[in-house]
C-alpha cells in the first residue's frame, strides 16, 4: 500500500464551486484560473472535470497553456502573464490562446507580428496594484493603437487585478473601481477584473468576465467570511496516518530543538507527513489536525518526513489512526486549509501550490 500521505481531490467540490463562482456573477462568464497547476490540485484533471462548464481557462504562461493542450482540452486559454518574448506569438497563435498584454515591447511584437487567425488581446491597466500594466494615462493609446490593427482589433478586453478586495477595509478597493469603471466607460470596453474575493463580495466588480481562482478550490480569500465564501467547498484533502505513537513523561521534549515540552504525562503521534512533502515547517505548535475526525494540534517542529501530533485525550488514537491535515474528514468534519495557514503565518495559496509531487493525488467525483 506504501506511504499514507495522500492529497484526495474533490472534483464535485471543484464543480460546486465554479458553480457557486456563475451564480454569484450570472451576466458575466467565468474563467476557471488553472495556474501554477491548479493550486497544486493538478491542472489537467481540474480542467477535465470543467470542461462541460467553463467557457474558457486562465494559466499563467505557454508553457501551462501546451500540456492542457497535450491533454486535450481545446478550450479557449487565456495567458495572464501575457509573452516573455516575441518568438512565442506563432505558438500562441498555433495554440489557439489569449493574451494579456502588459507592456509596451509586447504591443510592439504583436503589431509586429501578423497572424494568420486573430489573437483575443487582454489589455492590462495598472489601477493600483503597481505590478503589471499601462497607467491609466497611456492606456487609451495603447488601445488605439491594437483597435486598429487587423487581427486584434475585434476582440480587445480592458483587465486589471484588485489589490485590496479581500479586505475590510474598503476605500482603496473604491478608488481601484472607480478608476477602472472610467476607463471602461470612455473606451467603451468589455472589462475582466474581479478576482475571487471581487467575485465573492464585489457585485459591482463584475464584468464580461470574472476570474475565479482560489475560490474554485475552495479556500476563502475573504479577511471577513460572508454567506458566499462559506458555501464554499474543500477540494483537497490532505491526509495520513499515525505511524508511531510515544509515550512520555512531563518535561520530556519533543522534535528538533525540543520546542514542544509536555506539560503532563502525554502520548505523542507520529504522522507520515513532512515539510519534505510540502506541509509547511513554519507550521507552530497548536496548529490544528483531525485524528480520527477528532480536533487536536501540531506539538514540535515539523520534520521532513514526519510531524507530532497531541493525541493524550484521544485515548482511541492508535497506529494506523487517520490524521486529516486539512480538508474534509470522511466523518464530516472540516478543518479549512485556511485555519491552518494562519498558523503558519502564511496563507492558502502557499500550502495548497506547495504539495510536492511525492504526494500521490488521487481524485474522485465528476469529470468530464
Amino acid at each position: 500500500m506504501g506511504r499514507p500521505l495522500i492529497a484526495e481531490i474533490d472534483l464535485d467540490a471543484l464543480r460546486h464551486n465554479y458553480c457557486l463562482a456563475r451564480e454569484l456573477a450570472p451576466h458575466s462568464q467565468a474563467l476557471a484560473v488553472l495556474k501554477a497547476d491548479a493550486y497544486g490540485h493538478g491542472a489537467l484533471a481540474c480542467a477535465r472535470a470543467l470542461d462541460d462548464l467553463a467557457p474558457a481557462f486562465a494559466v499563467a504562461c505557454i508553457e501551462e497553456a501546451q500540456a492542457l493542450r497535450d491533454g486535450g482540452i481545446d478550450k479557449p486559454i487565456v495567458l495572464l502573464e501575457g509573452i516573455f518574448h516575441g518568438d512565442e506569438l506563432p505558438r500562441v497563435e498555433s495554440l489557439g490562446l489569449w493574451m494579456a498584454v502588459h507592456s509596451e515591447w509586447q504591443v510592439d511584437a504583436l503589431l509586429d507580428y501578423r497572424p494568420r487567425h486573430p489573437i483575443p488581446v487582454w489589455v492590462k491597466v495598472d489601477s493600483g496594484m503597481h505590478r503589471l500594466g499601462f497607467s491609466p494615462e497611456r492606456l487609451p493609446e495603447i488601445w488605439q493603437r491594437l483597435a486598429g490593427a487587423p487581427g486584434y482589433a475585434c476582440d480587445l478586453h480592458l483587465m486589471s487585478h484588485f489589490a485590496t478586495a479581500d479586505a475590510l477595509e474598503t476605500r482603496y478597493f473604491r478608488r481601484q473601481l472607480a478608476l477602472l469603471n472610467e476607463l471602461a466607460t470612455r473606451l467603451d470596453a468589455p472589462t475582466c477584473l474581479a478576482n475571487s474575493p471581487a467575485t465573492l463580495a464585489w457585485p459591482q466588480a463584475h464584468g464580461a468576465w470574472n476570474r475565479p481562482g482560489v475560490m474554485l478550490y475552495g479556500s476563502d480569500p475573504l479577511e471577513g467570511a460572508n454567506d458566499a465564501s462559506r458555501a464554499l467547498r474543500p477540494v483537497m484533502t490532505l491526509h495520513s496516518e499515525i505511524i508511531a505513537v510515544q509515550e512520555l513523561d512531563a518535561g520530556e521534549p519533543v522534535g528538533y530543538g525540543g520546542r514542544w515540552i509536555a506539560p503532563r504525562p502525554s502520548r505523542i503521534g507520529v504522522v507520515a507527513a513532512g515539510y519534505g512533502d510540502g506541509y509547511d515547517r513554519h507550521a507552530v505548535d497548536g496548529t490544528p489536525v483531525l485524528v480520527d475526525g477528532r480536533r487536536t494540534v501540531l506539538a514540535g517542529k515539523v520534520s521532513m518526513d514526519m510531524l507530532t501530533v497531541d493525541i493524550t485525550d484521544l485515548p482511541e488514537a492508535a497506529i494506523g489512526s487517520r490524521v486529516t491535515l486539512w480538508g474534509r474528514d470522511p466523518g464530516g468534519e472540516v478543518l479549512s486549509v485556511d485555519e491552518v495557514a494562519r498558523h503558519c503565518d502564511t496563507i492558502s495559496y502557499t500550502l495548497l501550490t506547495g504539495i510536492l509531487p511525492r504526494v500521490p493525488r488521487r481524485y474522485h467525483g465528476s469529470m468530464s
